[in-house]
């Protein structure tokens, strides 16, 4: 079974958790395939799917959304799971799902959305961003539950991994 793990991310954070999504996939025997959606042009030859986006201003980034609708055909009769990446601090801020989210679903049949507490490092921002990060006081730091997400991809395997196996 062949696995595609894609996720929009602006300054790297949301990557590093799609790679590591991959990485626990393969370690569970599939062969899983990180690439970043402005990229995919065609599909075939994919059986399942994980898909992530940064999210910013409540929303999924703009090349992620795209891509759900570009490849949306893809997606039906196939195993799809969604990924947020954002919410800062502890207690992490916002709280709430990003706003596209059902939509999102609906358009792909997800089996489930996570959402994972991310990264902020100022000094991979931009002056406009640093402006919006100081003026809704977000919190700095590196908040991603590692042993969280390794065991969401966990369970992605165990999902998949009797389909593989034609059961």
């Amino acid at each position: 079974m062949k696995v595609l793990v894609s996720a929009a991310s602006k300054h790297g954070s949301t990557d590093e958790i799609a790679r590591t999504i991959a990485e626990v996939l393969t370690e569970s025997g599939l062969s899983a395939v990180v690439a970043s959606p402005e990229t995919l042009t065609a599909l075939d030859g994919f059986d399942a799917a994980v898909i992530g986006s940064a999210v910013y201003y409540g929303k999924w980034m703009d090349t992620a959304t795209t891509f759900v609708d570009r490849h949306a055909a893809f997606f039906d009769g196939r195993p799809v799971w969604l990924f947020s990446s954002g919410p800062l601090g502890v207690p992490p801020k916002p709280e709430s799902d990003p706003v596209d989210i059902p939509a999102l679903v609906a358009r792909t049949r997800a089996r489930e959305h996570r959402v994972f507490t991310g990264r902020l490092d100022t000094n991979r921002l931009g002056l406009g961003e640093r402006i919006v990060v100081k003026g809704v006081r977000a919190a700095e730091g590196d908040f991603r539950p590692w042993d969280e997400i390794r065991a969401w991809a966990r369970e992605i395997a165990v999902a998949l991994v009797p389909v593989a196996a034609g059961g």
